[in-house]
């Protein structure tokens, strides 16, 4: 495994690690405060490897071991980061891989390089969770102070409290995908827990709805969680990637 640095400017450097293989190349995007180092990236590594297939991790500005501050974060700037490291880390053909957050990331890209992206796998994809589920689950007293003072800290069940900021909330409104068609055409193959806690699975059902091309599969797992890590989890990642990377007849 490749690993090193690129520079984004502002002083922010991303990490990233770069498997070499046949193409095309799986890319992971990974969800809010989440890294390369988690298992849904270990998963898809243990697969490239064993498929000869070529794989990027990376860590947006503010996660894992890149520089920048999280607080400074928001979609636009995170899907900034995504779109230099496939700018400057691949070649050919892309298969985008994108976690909660990471979804919403990837289509982005997508939208962006869409001839470049040969399939989209999302898993527990959450385009528009800043107006979705964020602000529309804060109180107006809340609202209110995020508005004036920047930033509210909320509970999270993952460890420390979240930093919202309005940056993030505000600029989320401006890259929303769900109220309008989305202009993708590649195969697009949805994976969704219906035990979700931060993510409704109705969300899936959406995104499928909104998604212009014909190739879309929803796949619901009736008692899967958000972080859709379990060992028949990333299972069922693998046997929905493998039909995907093996396209080119390979």
């Amino acid at each position: 495994m490749e690993h090193g640095r690129i520079d984004v400017g502002a002083g922010v450097e991303l990490a990233w690690q770069r498997l070499p293989g046949q193409g095309p190349t799986v890319v992971f995007l990974p969800g809010y405060r989440s890294d390369m180092t988690g298992d849904k990236a270990q998963a898809l590594t243990t697969l490239c490897t064993r498929e000869g297939r070529s794989l990027l991790l990376f860590d947006y500005a503010g996660h894992g071991a890149s520089g920048g501050r999280f607080e400074d974060g928001t979609i636009g700037r995170w899907t900034q980061d995504a779109l230099a490291a496939i700018d400057r880390l691949t070649q050919g053909p892309l298969i985008l891989v994108g976690s909660s957050m990471g979804g919403w990331i990837g289509l982005l890209a997508a939208l962006v390089r869409p001839a470049r992206v040969a399939a989209f796998v999302g898993i527990a994809a959450a385009p528009d969770f800043t107006e979705t589920l964020m602000w529309a689950s804060m109180t107006p007293n809340e609202q209110a102070s995020l508005m004036q003072h920047g930033i509210l800290h909320v509970p999270s069940a993952y460890g420390d409290p979240l930093p919202i900021t309005r940056a993030l909330i505000e600029d989320g409104r401006t890259r929303l995908l769900l109220n309008a068609p989305i202009p993708l055409a590649c195969p697009v193959r949805l994976l969704q827990g219906q035990e979700d806690a931060d993510v409704p699975w109705e969300t899936a059902l959406r995104l499928a709805a909104r998604i212009e091309g014909a190739d879309v599969q929803v796949l619901l797992v009736k008692d899967g969680g958000h972080r859709m890590s379990r060992p028949q989890d990333l299972a069922l990642l693998e046997r929905t990637l493998l039909p995907l990377l093996r396209q080119d007849g390979a």
